[in-house]
């Protein structure tokens, strides 16, 4: 244990050119961000825009099948329009054709109907084929002529009522026939069919029609129409049958089915049509679901949104990324240029000693031989503290790069260490600092000397900047569980348990030291711990039994020497780093 001078302080820092601190270069970072914002939110309004153009897809789609629903439909109404226009239209011509030159016009008698309407509209059941007759309802004066079976009293009443007001209120002017359907109570269903005479300016003189069952516009007349026409373009449909396109629904009035094609699944594309010349009836026509694909050219496209919402996510996230990596990057830019001017600063410091004694002896100023003595020992002095800064930024820079190369060798611990320290006893002496030596025998490590000599340096060095001025710095060696240790206690304030993984990182400082006059590069426990780990041991941090840190190197025992070779600590320190070991005692 020895008592030497303290070493002079650290220089300031050196004043610039114009007496100001030069400014450090704007970081970029924030352009960059606002780019990366601005790509979101282009990237968002093209996801808007292909979700609104899908959308716009499908309802396009949809109102293509809406129309080929009512197209069918109506298709479906033409037919039976023509059907009947082709049996019945032809029929009453004769009689409704020619209009009446006079109002007062004699009228023919309604039995010139059963020549020309005899086929028409024939029942299927002769039974009730019976019952047909035909008619002549004069809108003069309310009379009613009929040809053929007697109608009875309640249905000479009702047709008289139902033609009058049917053909006042719905019948066409344009019509060659109209249908209506019912009957008086009591009695079987009617079909009656009529056409309308009309006088000079569309005035309307009389109805000629007959009636017949009331089945006989119904499933037989319907499928055979569907069966013979097209209800949508061969072209569209690729000449399928209309049953495998289109479902078909013919309701009455009373919104009773009358005709139903195939079954099939519902489809939300519907539409209806009416049949009012036809007897009131109504025509349902759905796209079928399996015909969907076909109609609309392609799948009806789906919904994009989770897609959308996913992409933007995943944009979103790589933005936050980037930023983050920008932070970091702009961070560590700090962090590299305060650690160039710590680096610079504490080189300075020996250097101007060196430079200072240097220029006196080339002077010849020196009076006696002591005075030489301490200027050559100041030098030499400052020379290896110059050395020791450089060899640990040179084991830094190889650390990053992953190129530390390692000689393992078995060494007795305490021996290396304590040739460390003596070597070292002179800067402590000149800093007023007691060093306290406790070494146990016969502790045999596997280590690389010279990484060794770095790390008991750095870490005498750590404890000496953080430590209180004439302190007693200790340092020793140990065995536990069968692994070799050593380490450095100072009497500082001692290192917070929530930063003791922290001060591992590079440039990494203590808050309290952050803005402090303290110098220091930030590297040596860096380099420490990663030279601890490519040995295949570990660094970690203690409170020390008297206040202050303790931080404990624990290597590979010498035993371990076969198998553990140069070529072996020379791997990535992520492949070689040991596993945390909790704190324990020396």
């Amino acid at each position: 244990m020895i008592r030497v001078m303290r070493a002079p302080s650290p220089l300031p820092p050196r004043p610039s050119k114009f007496g100001v601190r030069p400014s450090r270069p704007r970081s970029n970072a924030s352009l960059l961000a606002a780019l990366l914002m601005c790509t979101l939110v282009l990237a968002t309004m093209l996801a808007y825009e292909a979700h609104d153009a899908a959308r716009s897809h499908r309802a396009t789609a949809e109102r293509a099948l809406h129309d080929y629903a009512a197209v069918a439909a109506w298709e479906l109404v033409a037919g039976v329009n023509d059907e009947l226009q082709s049996t019945i239209g032809g029929a009453l011509a004769p009689l409704t054709r020619t209009r009446a030159t006079s109002p007062y016009e004699l009228l023919p008698a309604p039995a010139l109907l059963s020549s020309s309407a005899d086929a028409a509209l024939r029942c299927a059941n002769p039974a009730a084929d019976s019952a047909r007759f035909y008619f002549r309802l004069d809108f003069r004066d309310g009379t009613l002529a009929t040809f053929g079976a007697q109608p009875s009293p309640a249905m000479r009443v009702w047709l008289t009522d139902t033609v009058t007001a049917h053909g006042r209120a719905i019948y066409q002017s344009d019509w060659d026939y109209a249908v209506v359907l019912g009957g008086p109570r009591g009695e079987a269903p009617s079909t009656i069919v009529y056409a309308v005479k009309y006088a000079e300016h569309r005035a309307p003189i009389a109805a000629f029609g007959l009636r017949t069952c009331g089945d006989v516009i119904g499933p037989a007349m319907l499928r055979t129409i569907v069966a013979k026409r097209s209800l949508l373009p061969a072209s569209v449909t690729g000449g399928a049958p209309n049953d495998s396109i289109v479902g078909l629904t013919v309701r009455d009035p009373a919104s009773r089915i009358v005709y139903q094609s195939a079954r099939g699944q519902s489809s939300p594309y519907t539409a209806s049509a009416p049949l009012e010349q036809a007897g009131g009836f109504t025509v349902h026509a759905s796209i079928r679901e399996r015909a969907v694909d076909q109609l609309a050219l392609g799948a009806l496209p789906g919904s994009r949104v989770p897609l959308l919402v996913g992409l933007l996510t995943l944009t979103a996230g790589m933005i936050v990324i980037t930023i983050l990596q920008l932070r970091r990057e702009q961070e560590l830019s700090r962090l590299r240029s305060d650690f160039i001017s710590s680096v610079s600063h504490e080189l300075r410091t020996p250097l101007s000693q060196i430079l200072l004694f240097a220029e006196t002896l080339n002077l010849g100023r020196v009076r006696t031989d002591q005075e030489r003595k301490t200027a050559t020992d100041v030098i030499v002095q400052e020379g290896r503290r110059l050395m020791h800064l450089v060899e640990n930024i040179l084991h830094f820079s190889r650390a990053e790069r992953h190129m530390v190369r390692l000689g393992p060798e078995p060494l007795d611990l305490s021996q290396a260490v304590q040739a460390v320290v003596d070597d070292w006893r002179p800067l402590a002496a000149a800093a007023g600092v007691t060093i306290d030596a406790l070494y146990v025998p016969d502790v045999l490590a596997l280590a690389d000397r010279s990484a060794l000599r770095q790390m008991v340096l750095n870490l005498l060095d750590n404890a000496l900047k953080y430590g209180p001025p004439a302190q007693h710095v200790r340092i020793g060696t140990s065995i536990v569980a069968n692994r070799p240790r050593f380490w450095v206690e100072d009497q500082g304030e001692g290192i917070p348990p929530r930063e003791r993984e922290r001060v591992w990182q590079s440039f990494y400082r203590l808050d309290r030291h952050a803005n402090s006059s303290i110098a220091g590069s930030g590297i040596g426990l860096y380099v420490v711990r990663e030279l601890a780990r490519l040995h295949g041991g570990d660094a970690w941090v203690e409170d020390a039994p008297g206040g202050g840190a303790r931080i404990v190197i624990e290597l590979q025992p010498a035993e371990r020497a076969r198998g553990f070779t140069g070529e072996h600590v020379a791997a990535t320190m992520s492949a070689t780093a040991a596993p945390h070991r909790e704190p324990t005692g020396v």
